[in-house]
């Protein structure tokens, strides 16, 4: 389970060896992920045990899907607050999750500083558009104090070493006398 990161687990009651109720307790000995009960078992006793057991849903079979689809985004919306800014930017491969900053390329997970991040984020929304210094620099630094040029070079130089390091070769491209862009 914790190999995946699920954002969400659909679970029946009704399972091989060990029922749905007790997964969910092991589920929830690990994470908070929204866990929603999809089962045919859907008298009282077992919709309240599966409640108190962590679930957070249940939906009793035969459902209608489009009520499914209802629940599911509800619950999501309402666990990760999606409405907003969309929290997974993808380009080429590479997965920047906005939540905790990382980058995620073939399995490997990279750590990024808030200024990495902000860099990449602005590139990533903009893919295949060239992105001015001038518009990095006023995302980055979001101040009318003077931040020196060289600042933002040195910033970006880590970032491609960061996703060199994860195979990301040649993922930004500098645009000369312009600015930068994600390919």
């Amino acid at each position: 389970f914790a190999a995946f990161e699920p954002h969400l687990v659909l679970m029946d009651i009704l399972l091989p060896y060990y029922n749905g109720c007790y997964w969910c307790g092991e589920i929830r000995k690990l994470s908070n992920v929204p866990v929603i009960f999809l089962s045919s078992a859907s008298d009282n006793m077992n919709i309240i045990m599966a409640v108190s057991m962590g679930g957070d849903d249940f939906i009793a079979k035969p459902f209608d899907l489009n009520v499914m689809t209802a629940k599911v985004q509800a619950m999501l919306r309402r666990t990760y607050d999606f409405a907003g800014d969309h929290h997974l930017i993808s380009h080429g491969g590479a997965v920047l999750n906005v939540n905790d900053a990382t980058l995620t390329y073939q399995e490997e997970k990279v750590e990024l500083t808030r200024n990495e991040f902000r860099i990449l984020k602005l590139l990533m929304e903009q893919a295949g558009r060239t992105v001015t210094r001038e518009e990095v620099m006023t995302r980055l630094w979001e101040t009318d104090s003077y931040v020196d040029d060289n600042t933002l070079t040195v910033n970006v130089n880590r970032l491609r070493r960061k996703l060199d390091g994860a195979g990301l070769t040649d993922f930004i491209v500098t645009k000369k006398g312009t600015g930068y862009m994600v390919k």
